[in-house]
């Protein structure tokens, strides 16, 4: 049976304004026989599929049952098709002529690149990175992700700085190509995970099991950011911290994990105090929230680090900052990537 090469997959859940705004130029820059477009669908209750149907017929949909959130709801869908590279794509992002071919190509060239990401530039600010991924992710020590173009809450003017292909740490889910086989045999995204940081756990997993993360500056996407939830979020605020513990409990070996997890006790104690202090109640008790439910969810963790075990061996890797980003940005002043040692 033949199958694309290319699957572009954007997941939908009640995004037709989203769909409406981006949707075409995925449509006028995805040309080709090997590519094939597909919206998976998160039981949506707007008309986001009757739109599609009437202004997209040639878009490909996969109806969900139900809401399974950004992880669950990719593996469901990504289990029904058959390709060999995959392309997450947000349905908040306006890609560009010529966007596809880069990261293809380095996967196509080097059979130990599992997954490459774009540029990421603000839809909002052209000439500045985005916050979800920028020119490629990092974390520190404590497991705090940054990138080359953002740090923490800064975001950089894209002069050319970082055009240059390179090995990162971790590829954004706004906008990830990843080769097929490398994600199921990883397991796919942590379901546990629901939404945010899923594709750093992943990304870390694949590193683990002797795979490459790549940056092209050759592909550009710009990025609306916040599409689903803003950035200082509630609910957002929980699943980012909660989910930070559960990757480095997975992914670090042992002895280091339980090494960074009093300093993280303490810096997101402070992290939530500084959310009490700008009024945002329930953003602070979104953080202790975090770390109650990644105490519960110690014994599940441990027998799914077990079994990652069989697959990958828990290491460490030179795109971890051996410090923390955390001291070098407000006690170092370091604000750019440029400036990290």
């Amino acid at each position: 049976m033949n199958f694309p090469k290319v699957a572009v997959v954007i997941l939908n859940w009640n995004g037709k304004d989203l769909l409406s705004r981006y949707l075409p130029s995925v449509v006028d820059c995805s040309e080709g026989e090997a590519v094939e477009l597909i919206v998976a669908d998160n039981n949506s209750t707007d008309d986001s599929i009757a739109f599609i149907q009437e202004n997209f017929p040639t878009i490909k949909i996969l109806q969900l049952d139900e809401n399974y959130g950004f992880a669950k709801g990719y593996n469901e869908a990504l289990k029904q098709i058959e390709a060999e590279y995959y392309i997450l794509l947000n349905s908040d992002v306006e890609v560009t002529s010529g966007w596809l071919e880069p990261m293809i190509e380095l996967m196509d060239n080097d059979s130990s690149v599992a997954a490459v990401q774009p540029k990421v530039l603000s839809w909002r600010q052209k000439d500045e990175y985005e916050y979800a991924g920028a020119a490629g992710g990092f974390i520190d020590k404590l497991g705090y992700p940054f990138c080359r173009g953002r740090i923490l809450n800064v975001m950089e003017k894209d002069a050319g700085q970082y055009d240059q292909v390179t090995n990162i740490f971790w590829a954004t889910g706004a906008c990830m190509a990843v080769r097929a086989s490398y994600f199921h045999k990883a397991g796919g995204f942590d379901e546990d995970f629901w939404a945010h940081m899923e594709e750093i756990d992943i990304c870390w997993r694949l590193k683990n099991m002797g795979y490459q993360i790549q940056f092209t500056p050759y592909s550009k996407v710009f990025h609306l950011g916040g599409g689903t939830l803003s950035y200082d979020n509630p609910r957002k605020l929980f699943l980012n911290f909660r989910n930070s513990l559960y990757l480095l409990y997975k992914n670090l070996p042992r002895h280091k994990f339980y090494k960074v997890i009093v300093a993280r006790m303490i810096l997101d104690g402070v992290a939530a105090f500084k959310l009490l202090s700008e009024f945002n109640l329930k953003g602070f008790t979104s953080v202790f929230r975090a770390h109650f439910s990644f105490y519960k969810e110690h014994k599940k963790l441990r027998k799914k680090r077990d079994h990652l075990k069989t697959i990958a061996t828990p290491q460490w890797h030179d795109e971890i900052l051996c410090k923390s980003i955390i001291w070098k940005f407000y006690f170092k002043g370091q604000k750019k990537f440029q400036e990290l040692s």
